[in-house]
């Protein structure tokens, strides 16, 4: 991923702070962010901040996003919930490789109670640089996807 690319990201209360610390580490790197927000540690519902993320990457299929909660789990839940969004949960960079190596993950789910700011940032820097390598993982994450 190139750095001129717009990263969508989006956290509830618990995830606000490390949202800030990876948007600040990789602004000085020269990434830009669209910040769904929230903006304050005020007790808020993690969906009203995953679910504009996932329609940014829907739309702009060449995005990666970022959304981080207290676990991790319900930001996730609520991403995967739109159409062609490949959200992982990552809590080391191993992890966050094979999302994108193995899965074509779009979105990275964070658990901001888990994790430090050092690990996050790392694991956003190899989700943000890895790619998806296709061959017999392509015929996999087509079946990823309910039909309506």
């Amino acid at each position: 991923m190139t750095n001129s690319k717009v990263i969508p990201i989006g956290a509830d209360h618990a995830g606000f702070k490390l949202k800030e610390t990876i948007k600040k580490h990789f602004k000085e790197q020269g990434y830009s962010f669209k910040d769904y927000g929230t903006h304050s540690e005020d007790s808020i519902d993690y969906p009203d901040f995953g679910h504009p993320v996932a329609e940014h990457v829907s739309k702009d299929k060449e995005s990666l996003g970022i959304v981080i909660c207290g676990s991790g789990n319900g930001i996730n839940m609520t991403v995967n919930k739109h159409q062609d969004i490949r959200s992982a949960l990552c809590w080391n960079e191993d992890l966050a490789a094979l999302a994108r190596q193995h899965n074509d993950a779009n979105i990275i789910a964070l658990p901001a109670r888990f994790i430090d700011a050092t690990l996050a940032i790392k694991m956003v820097d190899k989700f943000l640089t890895t790619q998806f390598e296709g061959g017999r993982h392509q015929n996999r994450v087509n079946k990823i996807a309910c039909g309506d």
